[in-house]
């Protein structure tokens, strides 16, 4: 199953910040579309659904990368569903402030 992801969808698949941090470094486009989610839907969908199946806390250490490496907050997949839909959907606070925070062009100050 690995082979079906692109480097960069996989690394996201399997919330491997460190891969996925190399790779952007290394030239792979943070708006990556693949299997109708860009990168970051896939990283905020990963996150949510995670933490639902394990019923552990959030994370947000993909989506974070992603932002970091100039991924585009408001950019929607195929489907019409952006980033902030998909962390709403799922209550994920940490992303939806970060994308808040890089929507708005300011830093994430935390509150």
């Amino acid at each position: 199953m690995s082979s079906y992801w692109t480097p960069a969808h996989h690394a996201v698949e399997f919330e491997d910040a460190e891969t996925l941090a190399r790779l952007l470094a290394d030239g792979s486009d943070p708006d990556e579309v693949f299997s109708n989610m860009t990168l970051l839907i896939h990283a905020i969908d990963v996150e949510g659904d995670g933490a639902m199946q394990s019923g552990e806390p959030l994370t947000v250490h993909t989506t974070a990368v992603l932002l970091a490496f100039g991924a585009n907050p408001e950019l929607a997949g195929p489907d019409g569903v952006a980033p902030m839909d998909v962390a709403n959907r799922y209550g994920h606070d940490l992303a939806v402030k970060l994308l808040r925070a890089h929507i708005g062009g300011g830093a994430c100050d935390g509150r």
